[in-house]
């Protein structure tokens, strides 16, 4: 906004007119600079352990902290998984014992591993833990490098290494291979797409190197938040920030080049142009990213670490987007002159190519018959919404790749060959004081089959639980919960432990933060438009997008994309980002439908008007944007994958369906009224505008 007003008053001023796109851009090249070291250290403060993850005051999560403080900090759990379809052969139990002794030679084991044969002899399982690689993440991954290198099968023996440690380790391999593809992928997608929308070989790269430039700076101020405030930052929070900035930063763009390219028919100096554009539009993009921003602040009432630190970095992702294309893009814009849209270059005084407008006929249909479109279109979400029942259960820890590494394979090993008994260790830590007498009530416990007693230090005791049930299964939850209930002043955690408290603590969360989301949206929406009933038109709108695209989720995610299970967090977070960002659209389409208002036109004109002007720059933005969160799909992590997915459907659904037909028919439905109680809905209408003409109905046709 600040370039807004600076531009405008310096229109009489040639030297300023002149110097201050140099000026804005020598800043951006000196902040960059500036900028650059802390960008590139926002890697080495991402973390991915379960604890960065977990619920703030779970009961998983106080194991997984007094774990770090135990001589020798947190432990790194694996399983070593010996299996030959035919059954072991003595050779084969030869060559597990003698790598496990290698193993215990080689590194300092919290205790001699001890190999549990399966039932049919298929199998020999060997736990090992160690607190030799601490809490290291480097450490521990080169500690499971040297123990797969020591644990080697051959001639029909397979050999594997699991374990918690290993799904951990194998778990952060993903997340740091995301950064450099993801950003790839992304940006290779929006140059496609903008190349599309702008069929011009040069003006395609001004906002995506805005983008990029907004993302590097992104960066640095995420690393800021992190030594600063202690905001989480994780692989998910920062791949999602990249995509923010690219998919929001590039509809901005799209909403200002398009009102430029206006503008410069009506100015003859690209600056002058510039300064009536973004007068224009440049409300509607700040009160849309400050809409998103504060929509992404309420995860910060999240329990769940992760999606608490989300919410602050996605928004810095959309603000510094912001601040990138309301500051640099348009100081570039305007020193590369009107010949940066060649071939097709705007001229002065030139008029537009009446063309068949494709929103025309849609807004045209609406016009006709409003309710009816508004009825049928709420149907249909309605009824898509009902495949949301058919989504798969909660994710279990070997289905969150795509892929299969060593750790997965490991446990779908065990789980076939020992299917009655617990292959993970459910870990309880005691009060020293009392831990002899947890131990005997552990060891009382329903489904328990046996318990160690580990390490001990700073007042509390770890004890190693085995249940008789499977990982995940209902037994092992059922034995869990009954430790819990049992063991008073001890804690209960543990893999299985874990994924227990995420699914309540998401339950929680989504009950706190949904109803903060749409109340901060809809206090935004309020201010902007001057109106109760238009905000509450568009957040009724997003809503029901929302459960549409987990609707077609379900019908998706298990029959053909092969997911087994729905991330505990997806409902929450798609709601947020489904909502902030669909709110976008609605935005820019209002904001036009009230200046068309503001100037005379009656409800219906004003609507159909918007439409017709700002449809397929919404269409644009909502393409590049469904994109940007579909190349989450391509990403190796099933969580990332559907959250990509349903948002990425959620977008598309938003752009041609409720901000085309829904909600310009629910405006022409409800005319003035929806402009209540501001001043629009008491200006009485202009002579014959209530309804489109003849002649204009006929264009649309």
């Amino acid at each position: 906004m600040g370039v807004d007003t600076e531009l405008s008053g310096a229109r009489t001023r040639p030297g300023v007119r002149r110097a201050l796109p140099w000026l804005i851009v020598a800043f951006w090249v000196a902040l960059i600079a500036v900028a650059g070291p802390f960008a590139g250290k926002l890697g080495d403060v991402q973390r991915d352990r379960a604890v960065d993850y977990l619920p703030a005051d779970a009961d998983s999560t106080q194991v997984a902290k007094i774990q770090d403080t135990l001589p020798g900090g947190e432990s790194t759990d694996l399983v070593l998984v010996y299996h030959r379809d035919s059954g072991l052969t003595p050779a084969d139990r030869a060559t597990a014992g003698e790598q496990t002794a290698a193993i215990a030679g080689e590194h300092r084991l919290s205790a001699v591993p001890r190999g549990v044969p399966s039932e049919d002899g298929t199998t020999l399982m060997y736990a090992v833990s160690s607190t030799e690689p601490g809490q290291d993440e480097d450490v521990r991954a080169e500690f499971v490098g040297e123990i797969r290198e020591t644990a080697k099968g051959g001639d029909g023996l397979s050999v594997e290494v699991g374990g918690p440690g290993a799904l951990n380790v194998d778990a952060l391999e993903v997340y740091g291979s995301l950064g450099g593809p993801l950003l790839y992928t992304t940006v290779a997608v929006v140059a496609i797409l903008l190349i599309l929308i702008y069929r011009s070989p040069f003006l395609w790269l001004v906002p995506l190197v805005v983008a990029g430039t907004a993302d590097y700076l992104s960066m640095a101020v995420a690393y800021g938040l992190n030594r600063g405030f202690d905001v989480t930052i994780s692989g998910q929070s920062s791949g999602v920030m990249t995509i923010l900035v690219f998919g929001a930063g590039t509809d901005y763009a799209l909403l200002i080049v398009a009102r430029y390219r206006e503008e410069l028919s009506r100015f003859t100096r690209p600056y002058d142009a510039m300064a009536a554009a973004l007068r224009g539009c440049g409300p509607a993009v700040v009160a849309s990213s400050g809409t998103v921003a504060a929509g992404l602040l309420c995860l910060m009432a999240a329990d769940l670490n992760s999606s608490r630190g989300m919410g602050p970095i996605a928004a810095v992702g959309v603000l510094c987007a912001l601040f990138a294309m309301l500051t640099l893009l348009p100081a570039l814009l305007v020193l590369l002159g009107r010949r940066v849209f060649w071939p097709v270059v705007p001229a002065y005084g030139s008029v537009p190519k009446q063309r068949r407008s494709l929103f025309a006929a849609m807004g045209g249909s609406a016009g006709r018959r409003p309710v009816a479109v508004l009825v049928s279109g709420g149907v249909l979400l309605g009824a898509l919404s009902l495949g949301a029942f058919a989504l798969p259960g909660d994710l279990k820890q070997q289905d969150f790749f795509t892929t299969t590494p060593d750790s997965i394979s490991a446990m779908e090993t065990l789980g076939t060959a020992y299917p009655d008994s617990g292959t993970q260790p459910i870990t309880v830590i005691a009060p020293t004081g009392e831990a002899d007498a947890a131990l005997a009530e552990a060891r009382g416990t329903e489904g328990v089959v046996s318990v160690e007693r580990g390490r001990s230090g700073g007042g509390w005791t770890e004890l190693s639980v085995v249940s008789g049930s499977r990982p995940e299964s209902a037994g092992e939850r059922a034995t869990i919960e009954a430790l819990r209930g049992t063991l008073d002043g001890s804690h209960v955690g543990g893999p299985s432990a874990q994924q227990m408290d995420l699914e309540v603590t998401n339950a929680r969360d989504l009950k706190i933060v949904v109803p903060l989301v749409v109340l901060s949206v809809l206090l935004v929406l309020i201010v902007l438009l001057r109106s109760l009933i238009a905000p509450l038109m568009l957040v009724a709108a997003v809503v029901a997008v929302w459960g549409a695209s987990l609707g077609i989720a379900g019908l998706v995610f298990e029959p053909l994309l092969g997911f087994d299970g729905t991330d505990p967090g997806l409902p929450l977070l798609s709601f947020v980002f489904l909502v902030a960002l669909g709110v976008d659209y609605g935005i820019f389409l209002m904001h036009r439908m009230r200046e068309e208002a503001l100037s005379g036109a009656g409800p219906t004109d004003a609507a159909l008007t918007a439409l017709r002007t700002t449809g397929a720059v919404i269409a644009s933005a909502g393409l590049v944007l469904a994109a940007t969160f579909g190349v989450l799909l391509s990403m190796p992590m099933v969580a990332l994958a559907e959250l990509g997915f349903v948002i990425a459907v959620g977008v598309l659904l938003d752009t041609f369906l409720v901000r085309t037909y829904l909600v310009t028919s629910a405006s022409v439905a409800l005319g003035r009224a929806v402009w209540w109680p501001g001043a629009l809905s008491r200006k009485p209408p202009a002579a014959g505008s209530d309804a489109p003409s003849e002649p204009e109905l006929a264009s649309t046709r």
